[in-house]
């Protein structure tokens, strides 16, 4: 997706090609009762340009410098390294909902998933989210709904640095809520404006590019932090079935074709393993 006059979002190839699908049927529904004055779909004779998963790519610094050079960016889908992230979340430090962006980099949950959960289904006791409502964008409007399939209904586990963000920013809320007085508004929401209302996710996207901009770091979009976390996941050894359940993937292959993203680190470590296992050498020969 590409963001355009508003933030209003600019539908790609894949998106596209999920509205014929949905349109598709729908007229075959229409088709199959006689009340409805339909006898062809003429979704089915709509072409759309082929669509193809782009593989994520990781800003190495070569690309980096290339990127610099000449503004050219590599892939539609670019993951930031593990210091990139970092630096990146130094910069958010310094923003009142740097909780927000330190969770979907951590534990990869949707913009529209981070933007719309309320706190009665955050568990900070038992370091556990429950992810069962989004918000999602239609047009500039938005609407609050459940997730677009059974596995995105899930239960997101949090590492122990993450629980302690989120208690800060409830304390921080709290206190912006004692502030507005009359004016705030009870939307039961994690993530808020300083009057308790929900958070435009496109807005939240502006807030994204505009502190990856000041920290001077290569281009990703927002949700390419969730890329980050799922490949950062797996590079750290984390089980993949693990990595794909949390994201709400219904299979594990999905994850690991569109998110495993391997580190140049992590690949010659591989790299170095097997050589090793060949030659018959061991750790212990390199000391």
């Amino acid at each position: 997706m590409r963001t355009s006059v508003r933030g209003m979002r600019v539908a790609g190839t894949a998106s596209k090609h999920r509205f014929k699908a949905t349109l598709r049927r729908a007229l075959n529904v229409a088709i199959s009762r006689p009340d409805l004055p339909i006898t062809t779909n003429p979704a089915a004779h709509l072409a759309l340009p082929s669509s193809r998963r782009p593989r994520p790519m990781v800003w190495t610094a070569e690309r980096v410098k290339q990127w610099r050079r000449t503004g050219e960016v590599p892939s539609a889908v670019m993951v930031w390294t593990p210091e990139q992230t970092r630096t990146f979340l130094d910069r958010a430090k310094r923003d009142r909902l740097y909780a927000l962006f330190h969770l979907i980099a951590f534990k990869g949950p949707r913009r529209g998933e981070a933007v719309g959960l309320p706190w009665s289904n955050t568990r900070l006791d038992e370091h556990a989210v429950d992810i069962r409502t989004q918000i999602v964008q239609l047009g500039w409007g938005t609407v609050t709904t459940t997730p677009k399939s059974d596995a995105g209904e899930r239960t997101i586990t949090l590492d122990a640095e993450t629980v302690r963000v989120l208690r800060e920013w409830r304390r921080c809320q709290k206190r912006e809520r004692l502030a507005a007085g009359p004016h705030w508004q009870e939307s039961g929401l994690v993530f808020t404006h300083p009057d308790g209302s929900a958070l435009h996710p496109a807005q939240v996207t502006l807030l994204f590019q505009q502190l990856a901009q000041e920290a001077q770091l290569p281009p990703v979009r927002l949700h390419d932090l969730r890329h980050g976390a799922a490949s950062m996941s797996l590079a750290a050894g984390v089980d993949i079935k693990v990595v794909s359940a949390e994201l709400g993937h219904a299979t594990t292959g999905f994850t690991q074709d569109t998110y495993q993203s391997v580190f140049p680190q992590v690949a010659r470590q591989a790299a170095e393993a097997t050589a090793n296992l060949i030659s018959g050498k061991t750790s212990a020969d390199h000391g």
